[in-house]
């Protein structure tokens, strides 16, 4: 199993009615150097402008990104090639990014390489320290700035750090 830290910028709450911007995806291994980064075209022509900015991106720069359906392809096609066994999808907040990964591959593709699951890194992170209200963050290396592949790198770079130094009984392959 290949663990898959995965980061979503989107321009709303929930995908169908709005529309994923960019997200990226990190492999999780000694190297974090294999990386996928996917820019979509609005499905949706909802938008909270206040959403969208965190992004960095206009509603002007989405109509440049790539079509959906062709950059979930090839999402798929990365994770086969750099996945060993089912990928396991891993994020800072699953139960935001996991909803639109997982629309968008059923939605577009009609399956979802991840399968049914996913793991939130900050509550894996609370229950080693066994303490509900820390967070991981500060575990982070490379710095938060709402570039998914960034982001997801150090989150990434955070869950390296619950198995070195934290005892996380974690296979990485």
């Amino acid at each position: 199993m290949s663990f898959i830290m995965v980061d979503v910028e989107a321009d709303g709450p929930i995908p169908g009615d709005y529309s994923l911007v960019s997200f990226g995806a990190v492999l999780v291994d000694e190297t974090l150097d294999k990386t996928f980064y996917g820019r979509c075209k609005p499905i949706s022509d909802r938008f909270i402008p206040e959403a969208l900015a965190v992004s960095g991106h206009t509603r002007e720069d989405m109509m440049t990104f790539d079509d959906p359906e062709a950059v979930f392809q090839q999402f798929g096609d990365w994770l086969a090639e750099v996945s060993s066994g089912q990928p396991m999808f891993v994020s800072d907040n699953n139960g935001f990014d996991w909803q639109f990964i997982n629309w968008y591959f059923h939605h577009f593709l009609g399956k979802n390489p991840f399968g049914h699951s996913s793991t939130n890194l900050g509550s894996l992170y609370k229950g080693l320290v066994k303490d509900f209200f820390v967070n991981f963050k500060h575990l982070r290396k490379t710095k938060h700035t709402h570039h998914p592949v960034e982001d997801a790198k150090g989150n990434a770079e955070a869950l390296l750090h619950l198995k070195k130094e934290m005892g996380l009984k974690i296979s990485l392959k």
